[in-house]
């Protein structure tokens, strides 16, 4: 058995637009594909090619695609029957990217596709997530950190545009 510390980093930003605002800009960014008919069809590709054509198909003009959404607000909401608090997990990725870090390192598929946590607070809306690279920072592959860092760089300009 083998227990390993994993540090993580947060980015997170506050923003003071509507909530429901921001979720659409988060959604209008990603593809939103079917993901029972997306599945199906990944799993008839007869090549490699035929699969990435599903994918590209698949993601939105960020190159991410939402795998799927939690409405974890409704479970507070019910608790207090009041229409707040807000909060949202979105689980954003690409499969390609996924395969690029698994390649390098296999436990990179436990933190992928990565979420994205939009929540309402009383300062604002909170839009975070945590970066990929702090996730494989200590697996020491160069490789993954590459990738790693690209998709930071694409999720946190997603949500830098969320927040704006």
């Amino acid at each position: 058995m083998t227990i390993a510390k994993v540090e993580v980093e947060r980015f997170s930003l506050t923003c003071s637009k509507p909530f429901d605002a921001v979720v659409a800009v988060l959604k209008s960014a990603v593809g939103q594909p079917d993901m029972v008919e997306f599945f199906k069809a990944t799993r008839a590709a007869n090549s490699f090619s035929d699969l990435e054509r599903v994918v590209q198909n698949s993601q939105g003009r960020t190159g991410l695609m939402l795998f799927a959404e939690f409405d974890l607000g409704a479970i507070l909401r019910r608790e207090t029957g009041r229409d707040t608090p807000k909060s949202m997990r979105f689980l954003v990725g690409n499969p390609l990217i996924m395969k690029e870090m698994v390649k390098h390192v296999p436990d990179a598929g436990s933190y992928a596709p990565v979420t994205v946590l939009l929540d309402q607070r009383p300062d604002g809306v909170h839009v975070s997530y945590d970066k990929m690279e702090s996730y494989l920072l200590s697996y020491g592959s160069l490789e993954a950190l590459a990738v790693a860092r690209d998709l930071d760089a694409k999720i946190t300009t997603l949500l830098r545009e969320c927040a704006s």
